[in-house]
């Protein structure tokens, strides 16, 4: 791929823009609370873009794209399936217990409705998820420059380590929110002209569809046994594990997003938040997943465009950027560089804040230098941004392993969100529950997912222990490990609470569903009011699965 002056120019104006608002929002920041938690102050727009661009990063655009052109229209259950219905369910019901215990992260959530074991369990694990998602994106940048301007992996990859180290240290949690909105729009002016190139260079959706297996064009019709579609998934395998488990997991849990959500400036906003997020989301994949699965076609077509390789076999997460290496004229694809820029660095940017805000409360607060000045906390807010882009570089590694970064990602989230929710569930919904039930369930729930992962093997992944079953595709195992991780940590919290003491009702004010006083929404205007956007959403989501059946 060639640059032009133009396409250096519009990255150029980009970096421009995200440093100025970053040294707006530092002169803002005082307190670590400042930095770590935007003191609630942020407008309900403002923090539903932010929501949905925190789940928009370069591993989000590059994976879901490699993941259209390796498992076609399936692929849009991470969106449909995998977050609509989740996105409701956290708005409705959760960001009471969320926003109205004051909680400043999710593991301290845990800490007041269990106790200190299940929130330091939670804290060090999320640490460590954050850490990974934060390596993969900066494998999806350092990837990115090596295709585009040619570099080596290792200086791409050090490169994008100073650059988020930057952006993220100037403005803290309040200009990662903003940067993320800005990232949203780039996104859609980014990629929704290479979706309509890819659809018309591939003839149209008709066309595409006669061009690729019928199996890469529907949703649900292939989806009753694994071996009838690509993703090699069965129907309770996509229903429980990717549509429950682990998008409820994701979304109902994950500090990530859920910190755009608690930065809100009131519980109508936090619950509004992911609620109003549903709509974008429902067509960003026609903006990511449409153009790999016309990739597929079109490489067929002898246009001059063939689905890149990687060994033996495709590589599917260089189809995003090679597509626009063909398409795109000059200015498209510095708009589009641009883009995948500033999901990378948003996405790095939105992992950082969420690690550095759980060291600093949720570990080094509670644990090793309690009761100390805030100017101090501040300082350490700093430090911990700096560690977790240096551990990320570690992680950017191991992502090579992998041909499509999104097996990797759930493989993670499978086993720190898919027991969590579990956990969650519990807690917010059955008084009984105890902090010994959460703590071994959650242990046990991690602890069923690394044995499920050593006992099952799928594309040479896996089997560490002992290779007693093969999966079809990467995918397939993700979501299976995901639902022996949630069953176990759901029925073991359980059985432990059951033969535990209970925390006394009078304790659980504000953190358990009965408990928690939601504020009236009958006098708002309609589209301020929770339930009656959910309703909407619900339609929109019904309408779009039936089409795509």
């Amino acid at each position: 791929m060639t640059l032009h002056t133009v396409d250096y120019l519009i990255l150029a104006l980009y970096f421009v823009f995200v440093i100025v608002i970053g040294i707006l929002v530092r002169k803002r920041i005082a307190t670590s609370e400042d930095f770590l938690t935007s003191r609630h102050s942020v407008p309900v727009w403002i923090t539903s873009l932010a929501f949905i661009a925190a789940n928009l990063g370069a591993q989000e655009l590059i994976g879901m794209c490699a993941s259209g052109a390796k498992y076609g229209m399936m692929t849009v259950h991470f969106y449909w399936g995998g977050a609509i219905p989740a996105m409701v369910f956290v708005g409705l019901f959760m960001m009471p217990f969320y926003y109205g215990s004051r909680a400043r992260s999710v593991p301290e959530y845990l800490k007041l409705r269990f106790d200190e074991k299940t929130r330091a369990f939670n804290a060090f694990t999320f640490a460590g998820m954050t850490v990974f998602s934060s390596g993969i994106s900066m494998y999806a940048l350092g990837l990115l420059l090596q295709v585009v301007l040619g570099w080596s992996f290792r200086a791409s990859v050090l490169l994008s380590a100073a650059i988020v180290l930057a952006y993220t240290l100037l403005g803290g949690l309040t200009s990662a929110i903003y940067n993320e909105v800005l990232q949203f729009f780039l996104v859609v002016l980014g990629f929704a002209p290479l979706a309509l190139l890819a659809l018309a260079r591939g003839g149209g959706w008709g066309a595409i569809q006669a061009r690729v297996p019928e199996v890469m064009t529907h949703t649900w019709r292939y989806a009753a046994h694994a071996s009838q579609n690509p993703m090699g998934v069965d129907g309770f395998g996509l229903v429980f594990g990717l549509g429950f488990v682990l998008a409820f997991g994701y979304w109902c849990t994950d500090f990530l997003v859920l910190q755009r959500a608690m930065a809100a400036n009131s519980m109508n906003a936090a619950r509004l938040t992911p609620i109003v997020a549903t709509f974008p989301k429902m067509i960003m994949p026609f903006i990511v997943i449409l153009p790999g699965i016309a990739a597929v076609a079109i490489g067929g077509m002898g246009l001059g465009y063939q689905l890149p390789v990687k060994g033996t076999g495709y590589d599917y997460d260089r189809v995003l950027i090679t597509l626009m290496m063909q398409f795109y004229p000059n200015g498209m694809i510095g708009v589009g560089l641009t883009a995948l820029f500033a999901s990378f660095m948003s996405g790095m940017a939105g992992n950082v804040t969420a690690f550095n805000t759980v060291w600093t409360y949720d570990i080094y607060q509670s644990y090793i230098r309690p009761n100390a000045p805030d100017a101090h906390y501040l300082m350490v807010a700093r430090i911990a941004t700096i560690a977790g882009v240096a551990l990320s570089i570690a992680t950017a590694y191991v992502a090579t392993l992998y041909n499509n970064i999104m097996d990797l990602l759930q493989l993670v989230f499978g086993f720190v969100n898919a027991p969590l929710f579990a956990t969650f569930l519990l807690g917010m919904f059955w008084k009984r529950s105890t902090g010994h039930g959460a703590f071994v369930g959650l242990v046990a729930g991690t602890a069923t997912a690394a044995i499920a992962h050593g006992l099952t093997v799928a594309e040479h992944k896996g089997g560490w222990i002992a290779g007693l079953h093969q999966f079809p595709s990467t995918m397939g195992q993700n979501f299976w490990i995901a639902i022996f991780a949630w069953c176990a940590c759901f029925l073991i919290t359980i059985s432990v609470s059951l033969v535990t003491r209970p925390r006394p009702v009078a304790e659980l004010n504000g953190l358990v569903y009965g408990l928690v006083r939601e504020p009236d929404t009958k006098c708002l205007a309609w589209y301020r009011r929770p339930a009656l956007l959910a309703g909407l959403a619900a339609m929109g989501w019904l309408l779009l699965n039936l089409k795509f059946w």
